[in-house]
């Protein structure tokens, strides 16, 4: 396969584990995803495969300085792998999020924004949830 269609097949993944963790977030199939790490292990695995490749054409990576990351991200197979990253890792975050609800019980309806909120913008998620954290514990 080749890298566009590795970037279709990984984001339709995410996708479809974000959707089932924002609107069925208690059914049995979406917890068996969310406790086994389902999805961002499979991520893992690509992404592995993808930084090797890279490794492989291109030698190690510099992370030393925002120049040489910037120069990694014009190289297709790097790109892949770190938009890969940022998928496995926001996925991650929002299965910790529904873990922690499990005792924190904040109504679906403000957690569903802190969900969107990390799939689409990673941090700025985990801020609002953080924040509607400190108020409930509150």
């Amino acid at each position: 396969m080749i890298p566009s269609d590795i970037f279709s097949i990984s984001g339709m993944l995410a996708m479809l584990m974000w959707s089932l963790m924002i609107f069925l977030p208690k059914w049995k199939v979406t917890r068996i995803l969310i406790d086994f790490k389902i999805i961002p292990l499979l991520l893992s695995i690509i992404y592995m495969i993808y930084i090797f490749i890279s490794i492989r054409q291109g030698g190690m990576m510099d992370f030393g300085s925002l120049t040489s990351v910037m120069k990694l991200f014009t190289v297709e197979n790097a790109v892949l792998a770190g938009w890969i990253h940022y998928l496995a890792f926001d996925l991650v975050v929002g299965m910790w999020m529904l873990d922690q609800n499990k005792e924190l019980k904040i109504h679906p309806v403000i957690l569903a924004p802190c969900l969107f909120g990390t799939f689409m913008l990673g941090p700025i998620g985990f801020l609002l949830f953080t924040i509607i954290k400190s108020i409930k514990k509150a």
